[in-house]
């Protein structure tokens, strides 16, 4: 019983610190700066956790967005059990939420689960 409690607690773990093999960018309070405030691209960051079920349907959206904006912009996702600072700088109270990023400052704010065309309509808005 211990072992399999220990695996199930090391995979909850796991799963918390990825972006479950995303091609968003992970972001964190160590990299959030450079990567989306200092970005010379419009950002688009995905505050997200492992165990929020909206947040499993928004992740294959953020992920066709990455690949229509590739080049274009930035699309990250920020874990917020691993980076709750951040989440509560941004005043993130609600998962999913999904802000744009601009010039360091945010442009565009949506909670909730949102659709791909709305996504990269946003971030078409603020190239």
């Amino acid at each position: 019983m211990g072992t399999g409690i220990a695996l199930l607690l090391g995979n909850i773990e796991r799963r918390k610190t990825m972006a479950e093999g995303t091609k968003a960018l992970e972001l964190s309070d160590a990299n959030f700066e450079q990567e989306v405030l200092k970005a010379e691209k419009p950002a688009l960051v995905d505050f997200w956790a492992a165990w929020c079920g909206p947040c499993k349907i928004q992740g294959p959206v953020i992920e066709k967005v990455v690949d229509k904006v590739a080049g274009r912009a930035v699309v990250g996702k920020v874990n917020v059990d691993a980076n709750s600072e951040l989440a509560s700088k941004y005043g993130v109270m609600s998962i999913p939420t999904l802000v744009i990023f601009k010039g360091g400052s945010e442009v565009k704010r949506f909670v909730g689960v949102q659709p791909e065309s709305v996504l990269t309509d946003a971030l078409e808005k603020a190239m």
